[in-house]
């Protein structure tokens, strides 16, 4: 499932209500931040353990997009990626509020084994087609998060023209591209699901390791 997906990029606070209710500046210019290829995971029902006693481990839902072709300026959202699915952020929280204060980057916090879960891949309908419809978590069966990515601050031609220009967009990359409001603690035993409109995408169970 993951042997093409090449780079990881990340989109930080872009969705307004997300960034105010963890108290941050809204910004303006889209926030990247990558995770490895080993911080992937199938949402295929099955458990996915995380590391405990590092402090709350959040939950952020997000749409994940696929790059299907070597980016080109000029070139349009819907020439270039070819497949959606629905994905995990999770945050190591305490210790990217650590890394925040020391000024460090937060590799540490969002980088660790299993930091993005992610449900199988479909045919991406567009842009337009994707805000048609909402996306959500459920954890323990009680929707926590809903989001729709026409209220992202940053849209995705913006998102892709300014990781491509910054640090290159080709074929296998994908992006997260960034969690409405609503994250909040994971614990050991909660069933997490991703949700696109009614239909079930994924859902995995929190393990969290001694």
């Amino acid at each position: 499932m993951f042997q093409s997906i090449r780079n990881i990029y990340c989109i930080g606070r872009n969705y307004r209500a997300h960034a105010e209710e963890l108290g941050n500046a809204v910004p303006d210019a889209p926030m990247l931040f990558g995770k490895p290829t080993h911080s992937l995971v199938a949402m295929d029902g099955g458990e996915v353990m995380l590391p405990g006693g590092r402090g709350d481990i959040h939950y952020e839902a997000e749409v994940v997009v696929r790059i299907s072709r070597a980016y080109e300026p000029g070139m349009k959202v819907d020439e270039l990626i070819d497949a959606y699915a629905l994905g995990l952020d999770l945050t190591l929280r305490d210790v990217q509020s650590e890394l925040k204060k020391k000024g460090h980057p937060w590799l540490a916090a969002k980088g660790f084994l299993h930091s993005a879960p992610i449900t199988g891949f479909r045919p991406f309908p567009g842009a337009a087609a994707l805000q048609a419809e909402t996306f959500t978590l459920l954890k323990n069966e009680v929707v926590v998060q809903r989001g729709n990515t026409g209220s992202m601050i940053f849209d995705l031609q913006t998102i892709i023209d300014f990781t491509a220009r910054h640090f290159g967009l080709g074929e296998g990359d994908i992006l997260f591209t960034g969690t409405p409001e609503g994250v909040g603690a994971a614990s050991d035993g909660d069933r997490l699901e991703l949700k696109w409109g009614n239909e079930s995408w994924g859902a995995c169970t929190v393990r969290l390791s001694d």
